[in-house]
């Protein structure tokens, strides 16, 4: 199958034994798709990339099988193999408060109606205002993790929304490219993460309305 790249004879090892179980449920999950070495050197390169940032690494093994499951099915999707909603990315490079929160927001408001992801650099822990503003709003954070940025996370995607944060992203033919222009919360007082979040909320509803219509 086009856009995973087959992992060579030389690959390492799964860079931590807890992998494996992970890489045993993906290769199920994917058999007649992909083959198990595939699925293998996916997740150890999904592995390294969070690692790579990564201060605390706690979560790690469950992130990277997450990662690794989107990112077989970018290529799936595209192929027609597997279908399900629309799919929607998040993308901000310069801070993960953005994209988580509107990823969080969206997953929300839309429930099963679109398939939510974003993508920023790897943080240990979310800003304590931005969580206590999405708990104001009834938004639980735990799903929205960020992710790398791969040509495989877009491909996924059928509308990628950039944060205002003057991202550049791998443009794919068919894809709806957004920029939502907001500000930063990282650091800002909870009046102004409100105000944010709001601002936020408002562009989503406004994007479920063209979904819906």
């Amino acid at each position: 199958m086009n856009g995973i790249a087959m992992p060579s004879p030389s690959s390492p090892l799964l860079p931590d034994e807890r992998l494996a179980a992970g890489a045993a449920r993906l290769a199920t999950r994917y058999a007649g798709h992909f083959a198990p070495e595939t699925v293998l050197g996916l997740l150890a390169d999904s592995y390294t990339r969070l690692a790579e940032q990564a201060r605390i690494r706690t979560h790690l093994v469950v992130l990277a099988e997450q990662l690794t499951a989107e990112r077989l099915d970018a290529p799936a999707r595209t192929q027609g193999l597997v279908s399900g909603p629309v799919r929607v990315l998040f993308v901000c490079r310069q801070n993960a408060g953005r994209s988580q929160m509107a990823a969080a927001l969206l997953a929300h408001r839309a429930g099963e109606r679109v398939t939510v992801s974003s993508a920023a650099p790897p943080a240990d822990e979310v800003e304590p205002h931005i969580v206590q503003a999405l708990t104001e709003a009834g938004v639980d954070l735990a799903d929205a993790y960020p992710k790398p940025l791969t040509e495989e996370v877009v491909q996924a995607a059928d509308i990628v929304i950039t944060m205002g944060c003057s991202d550049a992203c791998p443009v794919m033919p068919g894809r709806r490219y957004l920029d939502w222009p907001v500000a930063d919360p990282d650091g800002a007082p909870i009046a102004v993460v409100r105000d944010i979040r709001d601002a936020i909320d408002a562009r989503i509803a406004e994007l479920l309305t063209q979904l819906a219509s």
